[in-house]
């Protein structure tokens, strides 16, 4: 059962959707929220990942960081956006592991738009 001591970790809590849990946690009262910026820990990079995991050892994983840039730029470059959301999900996934951190959330890879939609989407 989570509690509001546990140590949670939320990656991507500068976005749209990170920053949504991060508020909701601290309404419902929980004081050990662990958050870095992508200047601070760079999710691409495996060793920074498994260090930054073993060293904090959060009890709680949440994956909503990505790379981000609408459905322009994911159509622009969709091997760029595809292969830095894989580093990032693996490394978190993979690290965790390692770290014994037995409770982990994914939200997803990327953008899902319908492929043959009108734009703009209504």
């Amino acid at each position: 059962m989570i509690i509001p001591s546990n140590k949670i970790y939320v990656s991507g809590h500068n976005g749209m959707v990170g920053s949504a849990i991060v508020k909701k946690l601290h309404e419902k009262d929980f004081v050990n929220i662990i958050t870095r910026s992508s200047s601070e820990l760079d999710l691409t990079n495996q060793n920074s990942v498994c260090n930054f995991l073993q060293e904090e050892k959060p009890d709680y994983v949440i994956i909503a960081a990505a790379k981000v840039g609408g459905s322009q730029a994911n159509d622009s470059y969709p091997a760029e956006f595809i292969y830095q959301n894989i580093m990032i999900e693996a490394n978190l996934i993979h690290g965790s592991y390692l770290a014994g951190i037995n409770n982990l959330l994914f939200l997803g890879s990327s953008c899902i738009y319908p492929k043959e939609s009108q734009q703009p989407i209504k």
